[in-house]
């Protein structure tokens, strides 16, 4: 199997490293994605950050020149939003969708209106330095970068064209403080369209626990 990953927020392709040496191991392929904006030399254009729509492009673009099959999109956090564009456009180009303690959007949802009023007050005071920017929170990785405020902001266009043979899974963080998921979580447990793994570990799962997020995407073949 192919696994394409995207991270969430101020973080790029190289928080998976340890999950992707973890998959390589056992055969898989694995490409990780480092969104626009948050390249580790800094933003390409400082003046013209790139929005949701900007990084859905993108990883379609990986997704469209993938050859292999199966092949799984993940996304982390923030990310939720743009796996969740990709497979609305090239849903049939893929056989799992993986959300990672994710925002799971409907059509005309944001980031912003998903997400916590703690995490609101995070953007907004994280950019106020020029207003495009968020500001890396303390705590995150020295390789994280500010985040592309417009991507926290813009409502994501899906035109909810079915996708049966797209299986879905929600790898869920547990009951972290101030976590915005909860309440989706425990919807989705009910959903039979969804399958719900938890990985009691916060919302980092990719830094707390590499190996059991890998041995759950290696079992996503046999689900």
């Amino acid at each position: 199997m192919k696994f394409v990953m995207v991270p969430g927020g101020w973080q790029g392709g190289w928080v998976f490293d340890p999950v992707a040496e973890a998959l390589q191991r056992n055969g898989h392929q694995v490409e990780t994605v480092t969104p626009a904006g948050l390249e580790p030399d800094g933003p390409i254009e400082p003046e013209r950050p790139p929005n949701l729509d900007d990084h859905i492009d993108q990883v379609a673009e990986i997704i469209d020149r993938s050859d292999e099959t199966p092949l799984a999109l993940c996304g982390h956090s923030y990310a939720g939003l743009v796996i969740a564009g990709v497979a609305d456009r090239l849903g049939d180009r893929l056989d799992h969708l993986v959300f990672i303690d994710a925002y799971v959007p409907d059509d005309g949802d944001s980031c912003w209106s998903l997400t916590s009023d703690g995490f609101r007050e995070l953007f907004i005071a994280g950019s106020r330095t020029d207003g495009r920017w968020v500001a890396v929170p303390d705590g995150l990785d020295p390789r994280a970068r500010p985040h592309p405020l417009p991507s926290f902001l813009q409502s994501i266009r899906l035109t909810g064209a079915p996708r049966p043979a797209l299986t879905r899974t929600y790898l869920s963080g547990g009951a972290w403080p101030g976590s915005p998921f909860l309440t989706l979580t425990e919807r989705l447990r009910d959903d039979p369209a969804w399958q719900v793994v938890e990985i009691p570990v916060g919302h980092n799962i990719a830094r707390r626990d590499p190996q059991g997020l890998a041995a759950v995407l290696d079992g996503l073949e046999e689900n």
